[in-house]
């Protein structure tokens, strides 16, 4: 007959007994006010208003609703978001993915410096960055006189819209591929390259198959913001109708006038591109997991 003796000196170990689909132990009352605390909260801050937005766009009926959509104005203000976006979006995926490249897989000085630089734009006011392109570009600015003897507009004008627009979207897709590719490490792009692989065919045939979702996920978020700013390009645009307002802008000037169904109006479409947008990420985040965990 075996028998075990313990000294007085070993700690005896307790299986700790936890709630049902608990992982801290806390009591089942808490969890359930956690739960209620977050969806009140969600109901309150995002729902209520998204559904006002919603009921005031549809209060007066579809004909005032398709009216104000079909407006002009509010279809040259949908041209320029979706040209802002149409520029800035491919701009920030070239850069993000050279940048994320330079960070992950080389060492060099100022690496520090050159990831600082790619978050600024999350610490800066976009009203800032905006100011910072009318001190360059404007006629009273550095290189004012000179743009202006050459007939070139920056400023109040479609470039100006989209340098704003690039800079308060540079980070996202940097910022999505660096964490990931940090953790692939260097292993699969240094077998290529002994294997006889040229660079481009590494980042073709390697790289890029590895972060596609994760490319795609930044891409998403980088045309949502750059379709929603508001604050950047309100500075650079001049709201200009009918050529340098974007939906944002429209919708400010609508309701600065007090044509409140029109503003909201165009607020569902935004709202709408919003609402796609985030079933787009949430579709794509859904496919990141699955393949990170098979």
């Amino acid at each position: 007959m075996n028998t075990t003796t313990l000294s007085w000196n070993e700690p005896i170990v307790r299986p700790i007994k936890r709630a049902p689909g608990s992982v801290c132990g806390e009591a089942p009352w808490a969890r359930r006010l956690l739960i209620a605390i977050a969806l009140g909260f969600l109901a309150i801050f995002l729902l209520a208003p998204l559904a006002i937005v919603f009921a005031e766009a549809l209060k007066k009926g579809w004909q005032v609703y398709v009216a104000a959509i079909v407006d002009p104005d509010a279809l040259s203000a949908l041209r320029m978001t979706l040209l802002a976006a149409a520029i800035s979006v491919p701009l920030n995926l070239v850069f993000g993915v050279a940048a994320a490249w330079l960070v992950t897989k080389f060492e060099f000085r100022g690496k520090q410096l050159l990831l600082t630089l790619i978050d600024l734009p999350f610490s800066v006011s976009p009203v800032i960055a905006g100011l910072i392109y009318v001190l360059m570009f404007g006629l009273q600015g550095w290189w004012g006189e000179w743009l202006r003897d050459h007939d070139i507009r920056i400023i109040f004008a479609v470039p100006g819209i989209v340098l704003a627009t690039v800079f308060i979207t540079v980070p996202f897709v940097a910022r999505e591929l660096i964490p990931l590719m940090q953790t692939q490490g260097t292993e699969q792009e240094e077998t290529a390259r002994v294997l006889g692989a040229s660079g481009w065919q590494t980042f073709l045939r390697v790289t890029l198959p590895n972060i596609r979702w994760a490319l795609l996920y930044g891409v998403i978020l980088c045309n949502a913001r750059a379709m929603g700013e508001f604050g950047a390009v309100s500075v650079v645009s001049g709201h200009v109708r009918g050529e340098t307002n974007t939906l944002p802008l429209h919708i400010e000037i609508a309701y600065n006038e007090y044509q409140f169904a029109a503003a909201f109006a165009v607020a569902s479409l935004l709202a709408l591109l919003a609402l796609v947008t985030l079933a787009l990420k949430h579709l794509v985040a859904a496919r990141i997991k699955k393949e990170s965990a098979a």
